[in-house]
């Protein structure tokens, strides 16, 4: 349950059904529509099917807006989760069917077009596509958003454990607070964290020795390589599903490398009433960190399109959007969902941040052919 100052946010349970032996969930794209109303999208009506099966993020959604869904439209939502982008990568390239609707980041976007992996859409024919901001319109990863909408946002930096002795001095805003054996030894006992991502991590590794996070050049991402494995034996753990809760929130550690809203949920999660604060702040590195745009696609092998066109278009409903805001904490690239958002989530910071820190941000992007030397690299860090 996530919390905000005098207000409890009621989160709406589902049933989710069995995960298919195929690899694709239940009620795959055979599924009859006959069963499930009609209704209208755009300037038409649609028939619209039975169920639709949604993956997302883990804990990317406040699930009470699928209940609603479900029971204004009576199409059942089957609900799945993955921790990373290479992981819905992987399994759509393996031949997972059955999933209507996914939220790839930014530089996946570009490798799943490339892969012909998702459907082509018309967004502007989406009534809801207005309330999207223009800057998240027309993005160079998905040009004319011919293939996705925006959902939501966000920047990757440092979590913290407010009160330890070690940040006394300061907030950790270098990244050498995750590769610096020296400075990671004031509390490496204590516990360190970071990210299961391969892009994320490498770029963390890159932004601190003065690098592209984009960078293609073996040397550079030798370099990197090498740092996080001179730094691994530091870390506890790897996480990047749960950290937030199972980590930051009981205090299994005292830093991690997270995303902006996971932080901003251990905070309002931890937040006392009493004291007026939260466990947990969050920092952006000075060396530079990833700005990240995750977005509303259909795999190109869906069999239920119209539903999801529907679906999708019920997110970009301006109080559906600022819902989902309101429980993951991470900005909506909603532009008329910010009249519902909560000011407490709207005016902080860290989750959307003023131009001096925004300057510092940059986006992760499709690194070609280099991604093989991503995962050689990879596999040399998750391997030792």
């Amino acid at each position: 349950m996530k919390k905000l100052i005098g207000l409890m946010i009621l989160i709406g349970l589902l049933t989710m059904l069995a995960t298919a032996c195929s690899g694709g969930p239940a009620g795959g794209p055979g599924a009859s529509a006959t069963d499930a109303p009609a209704a209208e999208i755009g300037s038409g009506e649609v028939q619209l099917a039975p169920q639709l099966s949604v993956y997302n993020w883990a804990d990317y959604i406040d699930e009470q807006v699928l209940a609603d869904y479900t029971e204004r439209y009576g199409v059942e939502i089957i609900y799945d989760t993955y921790a990373s982008n290479e992981d819905l990568l992987t399994k759509l390239q393996a031949g997972a069917s059955g999933y209507d609707v996914i939220f790839p980041s930014d530089y996946m976007v570009v490798q799943m077009i490339e892969l012909g992996l998702l459907a082509e859409i018309d967004a502007e024919s989406l009534p809801n596509f207005a309330n999207i901001n223009e800057a998240f319109k027309n993005p160079p990863y998905d040009p004319g958003n011919a293939h996705c909408v925006p959902y939501q946002w966000g920047m990757t930096g440092i979590a913290y454990r407010d009160g330890n002795p070690a940040f006394e001095a300061g907030p950790p805003n270098s990244w050498a607070y995750i590769f610096d054996k020296e400075v990671m030894a004031q509390y490496a006992d204590e516990g360190i964290n970071v990210l299961n991502d391969q892009r994320e991590l490498m770029a963390a590794a890159l932004f601190y020795l003065g690098h592209s996070p984009n960078s293609t050049d073996r040397a550079d991402l030798e370099a990197a390589r090498d740092l996080i494995l001179q730094a691994k034996p530091m870390w506890k753990t790897f996480n990047s599903e749960d950290y937030y809760s199972t980590l930051m929130e009981s205090d299994e550690i005292v830093l991690s490398h997270a995303w902006s809203g996971d932080a901003a949920q251990a905070y309002w999660n931890t937040f006392d009433e009493e004291t007026g604060t939260g466990n947990w702040l969050f920092t952006v590195p000075t060396e530079g960190a990833v700005r990240f745009a995750d977005n509303v696609c259909i795999p190109a092998n869906s069999q239920r399109i119209e539903t999801a066109l529907h679906f999708m278009n019920y997110l970009m409903e301006a109080q559906v959007a600022a819902a989902i805001t309101n429980f993951t904490y991470y900005p909506s690239a909603n532009e008329a969902a910010k009249e519902f958002i909560d000011p407490e989530i709207l005016n902080n910071p860290g989750i959307y941040p003023p131009p001096e820190v925004a300057a510092k941000l940059e986006w992760l992007t499709d690194v070609g052919d280099a991604i093989f030397i991503y995962d050689e690299m990879w596999t040399a860090i998750k391997g030792q």
